[in-house]
């Protein structure tokens, strides 16, 4: 027999004198039928702390959403501005068993005259336990999907707020494929110790050298040689940094760390049903960290504690942490094969963009698409970010798919989105209308109390001031910002350009040589605007989605067929040229060649102006073997193989560790203006010769420091080892100093 709800019914007034209400459990269903008679046994066994007779309830209070402590007890606060119905579910699961989230159901009615105060509905529960709750919403609403509504009150549903999330404890276990997750809370624990000499690394933006890596991949390989309760968590990160020390990266950009469901694909049969999610690109909560990437299934608690043990440890290596966001979708999909564990559930029109005829639209490529300037959806992006910001110390954040925050509700482009820079401040965030695509406040029922949250969005933010904030900077819906992204001289942008104009080079492609001059000095063309700086420019030619550095110079194609999409997925414009041969080979002249053009890649990366980011493993030539689009692939695939970094340490990884330090050791490479007629002296006049593949120059910094590169395309030779000399040489690339 399974307990799968205790329904709570309101059976006596509400008293003004103590400002509660007394809620008596009456019914108790087990299988369907009612067993009040042995309902006291099983509250008194689970749940020792509340009364054996009644629960004592207040009125609550709207702010802050979430879960608050408060003088008279729990506080509970969630936001549905279409809602006619919120019921709050409270389980107690036994503490040795909260894998199965097996405990009885306390569900608490709220009242719509008493329990809501605009849109926000509340309640506040005395003596719960500080700790070890787990909560969710039921609401219910118009049943219209013509307009827009998803509700369905059978489900339980996630606080948009929960700081924590509870549901399966280790990470790809099928036989949890269908747990339920669910918000906790902890008021039990002592604040973290940061530590008396703690602080920020602050590293300008022009000093940065990104890294962006993987938490469970970068360690889950058994030949990481760590513990298998560490392999794949923030501990695991932890171990590692003596590596990116060595490296010399100085900043780390953390594939999404959010709360995400690995196994969502696995839930119904379909073409993709054999994979896991591990890049986390499908958010639940924007607020609560991975709990699979605690160490040894600890859970919510100990993830919350061990992600702020991995930046402090990075922290005091002097290393930075962003985090790549995902607020232009979420894990809910669409309609046709919807995954509701909360947003859709709970307010579907005000959470996502909904067409005219109430179908969700889809510029996220994933279903659906986050309504990121409705005034709600916004306040939320808010919070979330000053949450990782003030709980976890976070120094940044990258958003993916950023010309999503650009969108209006209907889905039409905005120059001047209000998530972006608040173009509407100084109004309260009332009662929402909107004319022409766009939302404008009423006073009204959200009351002063968050009007100061509306007054500066993410761009002038003041928790967010010293963050770095990096757009990527289009979508699915073919909004390609690169270069005029919304950016109020405060965003910084991944330059998808810099990526194409350098491999169609270093590739042999003609026509190029402009575009790679462009790109090496900073892309002035795209960044010399208003009071942005070279910096804003985040150069890369590798990134987690495409090919690896390897494979970029081992495959003309993708090779996707293990996706079980039959390789219609992924991009088809990789830029990319396999030296000759498709796939791996045993000839030692076209491996060779592979060899020098990663390197040539990677110097090209190295000196050139703007802020340099590399995908982990390609300091080894880590291979995904033509695979594209690896998202779904828990195994060596994604995982970063220590054993070939071993192999491979005094050969291609020196080369890329001595280069990343020869761009730190020269302040000619991180320059905060762009580049005038004096800072660069080109060797070249030839730059109409569409056949030219060469390009020398020489960049100077006050006299005291310059450097001469050259690259030539159509030359390939081989000197020796780079790091003998003071010379720094790249076969057909080559820098002196």
């Amino acid at each position: 027999m399974f307990l799968t709800a205790v329904t709570v019914t309101m059976l006596s007034s509400y008293c003004a004198y103590c400002c509660c209400y007394a809620f008596f459990l009456s019914t108790c269903i087990l299988d369907g039928a009612c067993i009040y008679s042995s309902l006291l046994n099983i509250c008194v066994e689970e749940a020792p702390q509340i009364s054996e007779t009644s629960l004592k309830i207040f009125q609550g209070q709207a702010f802050p959403l979430g879960v608050t402590e408060v003088d008279n007890g729990i506080n509970f606060a969630i936001l549905s501005q279409h809602a006619t119905a919120v019921t709050l579910c409270l389980s107690l699961p036994k503490r040795e068993n909260l894998d199965g989230l097996d405990g009885g159901m306390i569900e608490l009615s709220l009242h719509p005259h008493i329990n809501k105060t605009g849109d926000i509905w509340h309640i506040c529960v005395k003596d719960l336990p500080r700790s070890n709750v787990l909560y969710g919403y039921r609401v219910d609403g118009p049943r219209g999907w013509d307009q827009g509504h998803r509700f369905d009150s059978s489900i339980v549903l996630i606080d948009p707020y929960a700081k924590l999330i509870e549901g399966r404890r280790y990470f790809g276990d099928v036989s949890y494929k269908f747990t339920k997750f669910l918000g906790t809370y902890d008021f039990d624990s002592l604040p973290f110790d940061w530590g008396n000499n703690y602080k920020l690394p602050n590293i300008p933006e022009k000093d940065l050298v990104l890294y962006e890596m993987n938490v469970r991949a970068f360690t889950s390989d058994e030949s990481s040689g760590l513990d298998p309760d560490i392999r794949g968590s923030y501990l695991g990160v932890i171990e590692k940094i003596p590596h990116l020390l060595e490296l010399g990266i100085n900043a780390v950009e953390l594939l999404p760390v959010f709360e995400f469901d690995e196994l969502e694909f696995q839930r119904r049969p379909n073409p993709r049903d054999h994979m896991v999610n591990t890049w986390g690109y499908s958010t639940i909560n924007f607020f609560a960290p991975m709990s699979r990437y605690a160490s040894g299934g600890g859970g919510p608690l100990e993830a919350s504690h061990e992600f702020k043990e991995m930046v402090k440890a990075l922290h005091e290596a002097g290393i930075e942490v962003i985090l790549d966001v995902v607020y232009n979708h979420t894990n809910e999909a669409d309609d046709d094969n919807p995954y509701t564990t909360s947003f859709r559930g709970i307010d579907n029109k005000v959470y996502y963009m909904v067409g005219s005829n109430g179908q969700l639209l889809n510029f996220s490529g994933c279903g659906n698409t986050l309504n990121c300037n409705h005034p709600v959806v916004m306040e939320l992006i808010l919070d979330s970010l000053r949450h990782w910001v003030v709980e976890y110390h976070v120094d940044g954040f990258r958003f993916d798919l950023a010309s999503v925050l650009c969108r209006r509700a209907d889905g039409s482009p905005l120059d001047a989105p209000p998530v972006i820079r608040d173009r509407i401040s100084g109004k309260k965030i009332g009662s929402a209308r909107m004319m022409d695509g766009l939302y404008y406040f009423d006073d009204g029922p959200y009351s002063n109390k968050k009007a100061q949250g509306m007054s500066s969005a993410i761009a002038k933010d003041a928790i967010l001031s010293r963050c770095k904030i990096i757009a990527e900077p289009w979508d699915c819906g073919s909004l390609y910002l690169v270069g005029r992204f919304p950016n109020w001289d405060r965003w910084a942008e991944w330059n998808g350009k810099y990526r194409d104009d350098i491999r169609r080079f270093i590739k042999g492609d003609p026509g190029m040589k402009g575009s790679l001059a462009t790109r090496v000095a900073g892309s002035a063309d795209l960044y010399r605007v208003n009071n942005r700086k070279p910096y804003h420019s985040i150069n890369f030619v590798i990134a987690h989605d495409g090919f690896t550095l390897y494979d970029l110079v081992t495959y003309n194609y993708k090779h996707n067929e293990a996706n079980g999409e039959h390789g219609n997925d992924g991009s088809n414009d990789n830029f990319s040229w396999n030296c000759g041969f498709e796939g791996e080979t045993d000839d030692v002249n076209v491996k060779a060649l592979r060899s020098r053009q990663m390197k040539n890649f990677h110097l090209a990366l190295m000196i050139s102006q703007g802020t340099p980011m590399m995908l982990m493993g390609d300091e080894y030539g880590h291979t995904r073997y033509g695979n594209n689009n690896s998202y779904g692939h828990d195994s060596a695939i994604n995982n970063f193989q220590w054993v070939q970094l071993e192999k491979r340490k005094n050969s291609h990884f020196r080369f890329f560790a001595e280069a990343i330090k020869f761009r730190r050791s020269h302040r000619v490479f991180a320059r905060e203006n762009f580049l005038n007629k004096n800072d660069v002296t080109w060797h070249e006049d030839s730059w109409d010769n569409y056949e030219s593949k060469f390009l020398a120059f020489t960049v100077h910094y006050w006299n005291r420091d310059q450097v001469y590169p050259w690259f030539d395309t159509e030359l390939f030779f081989h000197e020796k080892d780079p790091c003998d000399s003071e010379r720094v040489c790249l076969d057909n690339s080559q820098i002196s100093q």
